[in-house]
Order: C-alpha cells, then sequence, then structure tokens
C-alpha cells in the first residue's frame, strides 16, 4: 500500500489535506482552503515541489524539537510536518513525503459532492 492524500473538512468547514504514509501515520498537513478545488491545487503543489529538497524548510519548535515545512516556488507554506523527536527522524519525514506524495491517491472525506 503506497501513501494518501486524504481531503476532509475541519471543524470551521474549511477543507485540508493530510499526506498519510503506507503505515497510515500523518507525515504532512495543510492549512486550510476555503474550496476543495483550491486544497486539490495544494496537494498538486506538494506533488511538483517534493522532488526538489531545497523547497523543505527544517525549523525547530520553541521547545527545541525539529520539524518541516514544505514551501510552493512562491514561497508559500504547503505543508507542515508533525514535531519529532530527533533530526534523523525528521529527515525521515521528508524521505517519507518524497517518496510517498508523488503516487499519493486522494481520498475524499468530505461530505460535499
Amino acid at each position: 500500500m503506497s501513501g494518501k492524500f486524504e481531503l476532509y473538512a475541519d471543524k470551521g468547514g474549511e477543507i485540508r489535506f493530510r499526506l498519510k504514509a503506507s503505515n497510515g501515520q500523518v507525515i504532512l498537513a495543510s492549512e486550510g482552503y476555503k474550496s476543495k478545488a483550491s486544497a486539490k491545487k495544494g496537494i498538486a503543489s506538494v506533488q511538483k515541489n517534493c522532488a526538489d529538497d531545497t523547497r523543505f524548510e527544517r525549523k525547530e519548535t520553541k521547545s527545541g524539537k525539529p520539524m518541516f515545512n514544505l514551501r510552493a516556488t512562491n514561497g508559500q507554506v504547503i505543508g507542515t510536518s508533525e514535531t519529532y523527536e530527533s533530526a534523523s527522524a525528521c529527515e525521515n519525514g521528508i524521505a517519507s513525503v518524497k517518496k510517498n506524495a508523488p503516487e499519493a491517491q486522494i481520498v475524499d472525506l468530505t461530505k460535499e459532492a
């Protein structure tokens, strides 16, 4: 089983997506979008930009834990990782996005048609 993007509506009614690895773990989560079409464009942007390592912005949380953002060519954040316990685990997360995102299927969990 390969990774998948899940489209879902958040409590505020915005559409979001998350990329899950084949083991079901969330490896990348989006910001909220006003429409499903915009969220799908965000997924396409992840699939395009994840091949370029320079698009991954490696950061630390305020508590010093590693995490990353994936940025589009215009600099906008298109996905954010979870917080990791180590830099190597964060790099594994980036590698997982690079491996899973390009071929990931989109599963629509929203209630709208």
